[in-house]
């Protein structure tokens, strides 16, 4: 070896570009896909793809996450349905490759993407029905619904 190899290394590496060190536990940055904003701006809820996992984010927590987020999709419309019921303007945005996977979705099941997010909305909006009427019916959570009250006393358990 020659003498000024060594200041000719050390020069080489002065010339290349720093770059960043990757840490063992590193996490790969969060790509929003799906977006609920209120009327302030402010971002109320939030689908996002890590690596191979889409993530929920709700209130600036993550809620959960899916291989599929098409689900979590019809819960933020669901949602904004809900605000705006309330009397909030909402507003939810999502990517061109979410939209794609909805028509996937969409498709395989024989449906327009339109018919088949409003059909899963739709289970959530069931769902919010059955708990409120859980909830109405207070501790008579055995009433067969009969509207026959004798009927209905003679099915309850006599103390």
């Amino acid at each position: 070896m020659s003498k000024q190899s060594k200041a000719k290394r050390d020069k080489r590496k002065k010339q290349q570009p720093r770059r960043p060190f990757l840490r063992l536990d590193a996490q790969e940055q969060v790509q929003n896909h799906a977006v609920l904003v209120n009327e302030e701006g402010q971002v109320v809820a939030a689908i996002g793809l890590q690596g191979r996992q889409w993530l929920l984010s709700v209130g600036g927590q993550t809620m959960g996450n899916a291989d599929n987020p098409v689900p979590m999709l019809a819960m933020l419309k669901h949602l904004a349905n809900v605000q705006e019921k309330e009397g909030r303007k909402v507003a939810l945005e999502y990517s061109e490759q979410l939209q794609q996977l909805i028509d996937a979705s969409a498709a395989a099941e024989g449906k327009s993407a339109e018919d088949y997010l409003a059909g899963l909305v739709a289970e959530f909006e069931g769902v919010e029905g059955e708990e409120a009427a859980a909830v109405a019916g207070g501790d008579d959570a055995q009433d067969t619904g009969t509207g026959d009250a004798a009927a209905d006393a003679a099915d309850k358990p006599q103390a």
